[in-house]
């Protein structure tokens, strides 16, 4: 439990100090920042690669947690896409993050890891859970169809470590972070979410002398996003003091209309076109926006960077690095 009597960078360099942490999707975009705060708090930190350690497969789980013996287990690998992804593979997201995750933790537990901190997603909530989404409502439905499978799998995780826990007295700890975003996320428009999609559309658009550009759904729908660094942040806070059963949503707090997102990134994109929206394709969930009270409470987080200000950044990283419109 955080004290908050000790400010927070002293706390969480006094809990992990010459701690070696293992970090699974350590090279990913989530899993860098992460790993750079990690090594900030004087953690020792090792990145296992997949070509090295390929975790759908038992005895790849098994090697890595012999060789490093770690005193925590952070893992982030997940295989992840947009709806659009989602929706042309859902067996092979169901059975990978379902896999990973189950050897992942059972090896733990065998290894007698001291303590995994599991990050799962937001996907796993019900379909209609009432708005903003607290943790109490996870089993309150079936979360929505286009996602359903990696939902269900990222949800199985969470079941493993209440299992483990009353069984076995594991100290697993799990996470619900909203969508992220940010500089070195995913762009590539088969696989990427919303945010990296409508920024490279809108880029291309511009580069081209386009003057529309058409998205997916109704823009009704509406999202909540946290840029990747105040997630990484958190998580390393969960790292650091928390070891209690319930999961904590950790978000943003502040909903946007997809819409509304779209006039946003269109404008520090530069394009001036018309936005068509495409409604045969499915909008996914209705609404999306959490209720981070518990982060607040149990890991003295607040997020630090503004919508405004994490798209501005992105935008910008992306027309950096851009190599072809």
């Amino acid at each position: 439990m955080y004290d908050r009597n000790v400010p927070p960078d002293e706390q969480i360099m006094q809990d992990l100090q010459g701690k070696l942490v293992v970090v699974t999707g350590g090279h990913g975009f989530l899993g860098k920042p992460v790993v750079r705060l990690l090594q900030q708090a004087g953690a020792r930190v090792l990145e296992p690669r997949s070509k090295e350690f390929d975790l759908r497969r038992w005895e790849n789980c098994e090697r890595l947690l012999a060789r490093a013996r770690p005193d925590c287990l952070i893992h982030l690998a997940a295989v992840v896409g947009g709806i659009g992804a989602n929706r042309a593979s859902p067996g092979k997201y169901f059975y990978d993050n379902s896999v990973m995750g189950i050897q992942l933790i059972e090896s733990a537990r065998q290894a007698c890891v001291p303590k995994m901190v599991v990050v799962g997603s937001i996907c796993a909530y019900p379909k209609f859970t009432p708005v903003p989404f607290k943790e109490d409502d996870l089993w309150n439905g079936y979360p929505e169809e286009t996602n359903a499978p990696y939902g269900i799998a990222k949800k199985m995780m969470l079941v493993q470590l209440h299992a483990y826990r009353q069984q076995y007295g594991f100290n697993g700890v799990y996470l619900l972070p909203v969508n992220l975003y940010g500089p070195h996320d995913n762009f590539d428009l088969e696989t990427s979410h919303v945010i990296p999609a409508m920024i490279r559309k809108f880029y291309s658009a511009t580069q081209r002398s386009e003057t529309s550009v058409t998205l997916w759904g109704t823009g009704h729908a509406s999202r909540e996003f946290l840029h990747v660094d105040d997630c990484a942040r958190a998580i390393v806070q969960a790292t650091a003091h928390y070891n209690s059963p319930e999961p904590v949503n950790i978000g943003s707090g502040r909903e946007i209309a997809i819409r509304d997102l779209a006039a946003i990134i269109a404008k520090l994109v530069g394009f001036r076109g018309e936005i068509i929206w495409d409604n045969s394709h499915p909008d996914g969930q209705p609404r999306r926006t959490l209720d981070i009270s518990r982060a607040r409470q149990v890991l003295s987080f607040s997020p630090s960077i503004s919508l405004e200000d994490g798209l501005q950044s992105t935008v910008a990283w992306w027309k950096s690095h851009a190599i072809v419109p």
